[in-house]
């Protein structure tokens, strides 16, 4: 690298380490430097569980999410076993991509359209046509798989050899989440638009997981249910961190009668940070989810969908047009500061204590980059509210 990325990337290490006390914004350069693009896809996406989509939104055999990931092409894909896995996406043949990107469904073979060459959705090789008296090892042609791991449903992928499971990289999350019964969140709804962004991924995911910016971004959508004034932080640290808030427009009469003396915690919501793709904001009917993947060093792909403990109708003309309102509000202002990190004189300021979600995600940032130390696990008062039984006995 050149000095001026060297002194960078010590800047980068430096500030990231920063506990909420002395945390300051990033160098604006690490949102658009291309070195640090190739560090940070090598380091973290290429070595990291990556959130991609739900199990909910892959309900039939056949079922697949394809996607590229730190520029490996590859396929989430539900078997006629049911066994859901992530497979590549590339014929071992000469290369070419098998399924388009986006959603779709297999009925039971994964064909090249190049020449032909078939393959099973678990993977296995099942021939080529016109071979000749060429013999190719069928074993030795299966399509690559990855490491896939599910929580509560939602997938997330590791395309090295993860160090520790997903399980135990969200050790002691669910303890916070009991009362929202996860485990019923059976339906999914799913968006088959994914946004690109002139932004870094990093912006996007920061903007995604701190609630300080709602009273004036979202002052028409957002913050006229989840108010900024009423947010607070949970627990957490740089593997996952939780905040919350109070909800002006709680759950349904509805449910609230079949759920009889309902939980106050009920009267809030959950906003799930897990760097480095996924923020979730849980309510006692739903996790509606953003997903961030990094696309170049000044774009990013983003999509949303979720789950539920009921079936959603995706002609919800009221909630879609809600969701789209406040997604080009997000769009619009990322793109407006990716717009300022082209500065080299500027520097950014501190960061105030509703930002702390986003030191966090910082630390995460400068473990997996630089080997930096982290704050270690904290608990807010409030968090008490949120604590399962198992939890209150630790």
């Amino acid at each position: 690298m050149s000095n001026y990325s060297s002194q960078l990337l010590a800047d980068y290490a430096q500030i990231a380490q920063a506990p909420i006390e002395e945390a300051y914004s990033l160098p604006f350069a690490v949102y658009k430097h291309p070195d640090i693009y190739v560090l940070e896809i090598e380091k973290i996406f290429k070595n990291e569980w990556v959130f991609i989509v739900s199990e909910q939104e892959l309900n039939q055999a056949g079922d697949y999410f394809a996607f590229t990931l730190a520029d490996e092409p590859i396929v989430i894909i539900q078997g006629q076993d049911g066994t859901v896995r992530a497979l590549s996406n590339l014929c071992r043949h000469r290369g070419t991509i098998l399924l388009d990107e986006g959603f779709g469904n297999v009925e039971k073979n994964i064909v090249c359209p190049y020449h032909a060459w078939t393959y099973s959705d678990d993977g296995d090789f099942k021939g080529a046509p016109f071979t000749g008296n060429v013999n190719i090892d069928k074993k030795a042609h299966c399509l690559l798989q990855f490491s896939l791991e599910s929580w509560h449903g939602m997938l997330f992928v590791h395309l090295g050899e993860p160090i520790d499971s997903l399980s135990k990289r969200l050790a002691g999350i669910d303890d916070y989440l009991y009362h929202f019964g996860l485990p019923e969140f059976n339906h999914g709804y799913r968006s088959d638009k994914a946004e690109l962004w002139n932004a870094n991924w990093k912006l996007a995911m920061e903007n995604a997981m701190e609630s300080y910016h709602l009273f004036k971004v979202h002052k028409t959508t957002l913050e006229t249910v989840t108010p900024t004034r009423q947010a607070f932080d949970i627990a957490g640290y740089s593997e996952w961190t939780l905040t919350g808030g109070e909800m002006k427009d709680t759950a349904s009469k509805l449910a609230k009668w079949f759920r009889g003396s309902y939980p106050k915690v009920f009267d809030n919501y959950v906003l799930i940070s897990i760097p480095p793709s996924f923020v979730g904001i849980l309510t006692s009917e739903s996790l509606s989810w953003v997903q961030v993947l990094p696309q170049g060093s000044e774009q990013c792909i983003v999509r949303s969908a979720g789950i539920s403990n009921v079936k959603v109708s995706a002609e919800d003309k009221a909630e879609k047009a809600f969701v789209d309102a406040f997604f080009a509000e997000d769009k619009e202002i990322c793109e407006r500061v990716q717009k300022g990190m082209g500065s080299t004189l500027a520097r950014g300021g501190k960061l105030v204590t509703m930002e702390k979600v986003v030191a966090d995600f910082h630390q995460f940032l400068g473990s997996r980059l630089f080997n930096t130390p982290t704050s270690g696990f904290y608990e807010a008062p409030k968090a008490k509210l949120f604590l399962s039984e198992s939890g209150d006995e630790k």
